[in-house]
């Protein structure tokens, strides 16, 4: 798999992905994997495709600025990978996958428990075709426990690991109660979790020290991860006993660190020490607020975080955010505006960086080019690659079959019978 230095590949070129994975969670580990140079296909149902194909609007547009049948849901986490149409319920379907399984790295899966068992494309069956392969389960509640057997989605799973408790506004505060995140983010995090598990059995598997040339099953559940990534306010908990609460903007253990009005708007102090804290206090005229001691070390300010508010919020009105960005930012105090989503991609950082990333369709769709979100990860020597956009639904039917040895004839015969 190593590449001469002067033609750098992929990190994990060479390795062969099935995707069996549909909607977030799993695609988006795949994704991830697809990015970093592996070799990802997509099964997908032949005429319906992924959901996300569906979840819409918005929806992409053609070459005259008119929407097409395919939302950009789908865009946001298939970059990189080759779509094919394969009817697993017929036997035709899945003898074809478990060809494919028989060479593959890694399957990637997100039915129902025990669900691939009747298809003969469960783990223990495709053991048995490849001891190599890394099989990763993905699902709501797990394999086992007496959850397994629910369907398990983002939103729910977002209320029952007290995630929406802990995000919005208190009861008692104007706009109060428990909120979803903006975004999918237990789905998000299970795609990344799953992918560092690929990952680490990946090593496992051909680490040249001692690797065991065996793969293994990966039980991936979005309650566990839902649960995982509380982070500090799950060890808060669990060193006190008590459950937190929601504070909308407010930081559970830092002050100040939220969000202000200004004479225009808002604009958002993450002051995170007490260097931070006295530098702001000198920059506004103020150096009493650092020695007075309510307020001269983080605990004390949190503990007096109703009295700090009380003398920073009319001074806070009387610049505007741009005066307060401007005034800030030179001295070391993390101070920022807070973006709406075109405001983030038009921000100058985020342009020099290349966030946006637009990719050519090549699948003669009337589609040109699909402008996708890029990998946040930068590898000097093996870097991300952004080879191909999100495909059409069975663009790369035909190709990956010839791979398997199909000629044309066959291939023909499959779409006859409606295999493909």
């Amino acid at each position: 798999m190593n590449a001469p230095a002067s033609t750098p590949t992929g990190a994990l070129a060479g390795i062969k992905v099935l995707d069996l994975s549909r909607v977030l969670a799993g695609p988006w580990c795949t994704q991830m994997l697809a990015d970093l140079g592996a070799d990802v296909v997509k099964v997908e149902r032949p005429v319906a495709g992924d959901d996300t194909r569906h979840w819409g609007p918005p929806f992409l547009k053609d070459g005259a600025g008119n929407d097409t049948r395919e939302a950009s849901y789908f865009t946001a986490c298939n970059r990189n990978k080759r779509s094919i149409t394969v009817d697993m319920a017929q036997p035709e379907g899945q003898a074809l996958l478990r060809r494919m399984a028989a060479q593959a790295d890694v399957v990637v899966e997100n039915f129902k428990v025990g669900g691939l068992a009747q298809y003969g494309l469960d783990y223990e069956s495709l053991k048995a075709l490849n001891p190599r392969l890394i099989y990763c389960s993905i699902t709501g509640f797990g394999q086992d426990g007496p959850y397994a057997e629910r369907a398990g989605y983002d939103l729910m799973v977002q209320a029952m690991c007290g995630l929406m408790s802990i995000t919005g506004h208190a009861d008692e505060a104007p706009g109060g109660g428990p909120l979803k995140v903006g975004v999918a983010v237990v789905d998000v995090f299970t795609g990344l979790y799953a992918s560092n598990a690929i990952l680490a059995a990946l090593n496992a598997r051909d680490n040249a020290h001692g690797g065991s040339g065996q793969g293994q099953y990966i039980d991936m559940a979005l309650l566990d991860v839902g649960m995982a990534v509380l982070a500090n306010q799950a060890s808060g908990f669990l060193a006190t006993g008590q459950a937190p609460g929601r504070a909308g903007n407010i930081h559970p253990s830092l002050a100040p660190y939220q969000d202000f009005a200004t004479a225009d708007g808002n604009v958002l102090l993450a002051i995170g020490n007490d260097g931070q804290f006295a530098r702001f206090c000198a920059a506004i005229g103020q150096e009493g607020w650092a020695q007075d001691a309510r307020f001269a070390t983080n605990t004390a300010r949190v503990h007096n975080r109703a009295a700090l508010l009380a003398l920073m919020q009319p001074v806070m009105r009387l610049r505007t955010t741009a005066q307060w960005i401007s005034l800030l930012e030179d001295k070391a105090v993390p101070c920022g505006p807070i973006n709406d989503v075109a405001q983030a991609f038009d921000d100058p950082q985020v342009r020099h960086r290349g966030i946006r990333k637009e990719l050519p369709r090549e699948a003669g769709d009337g589609i040109a080019q699909v402008a996708t979100v890029a990998n946040p990860m930068r590898l000097s020597a093996t870097p991300v690659s952004y080879r191909s956009a999100p495909p059409a639904l069975g663009q790369h039917t035909e190709a990956v079959l010839a791979e398997l040895g199909l000629d044309a004839a066959a291939v023909a015969d499959l779409r006859r019978k409606g295999v493909i």
